[in-house]
């Protein structure tokens, strides 16, 4: 058995983004020469997501409505967390969103359903952030 470890950087120049990381991720996997395994894909900061969705403009918006419904930025003094920073609703939304995608690789491509997608969720951006991806398998 391999492994391969890859990280991916972001700066996302505003609050909130989201960033189509497939081809990067299926590279990664060309990269490790692993023709049979698996991918983890995860975000190695609290304020950030990494999922699996379609690539469609209208459900990206309707997440970032979605997840505003659920977790408002502001005002900023309804969350107790909110104090040196001001970034609490982030958090939550990374709860909702989650941490981490699994996809199988087969014959050295990412087995996917259709219209599966892997996407990065900056939900706190303007700084420096990780994606960690990992690769196991022959």
């Amino acid at each position: 058995m391999k492994t391969y470890r890859k990280e991916l950087y972001f700066n996302v120049p505003s609050r909130r983004g989201l960033v189509n990381i497939t081809s990067t991720v299926q590279q990664a996997v060309q990269e490790s020469g692993i023709k049979e395994g698996i991918v983890l894909v995860n975000a190695m900061h609290i304020t950030a997501s990494v999922f699996i969705n379609d690539d469609e403009s209208g459900l990206h918006h309707d997440y970032e409505v979605w997840l505003e419904k659920l977790a408002p930025e502001k005002p900023y003094s309804q969350y107790k967390h909110n104090g040196f920073e001001d970034n609490a609703d982030a958090h939550l939304k990374r709860t909702v969103m989650g941490r981490e995608v699994v996809v199988a690789i087969t014959k050295g491509l990412l087995d996917f359903g259709p219209w599966e997608q892997i996407f990065y969720f900056e939900f706190d951006g303007k700084r420096n952030k990780r994606v960690l991806i990992k690769i196991i398998g022959e």
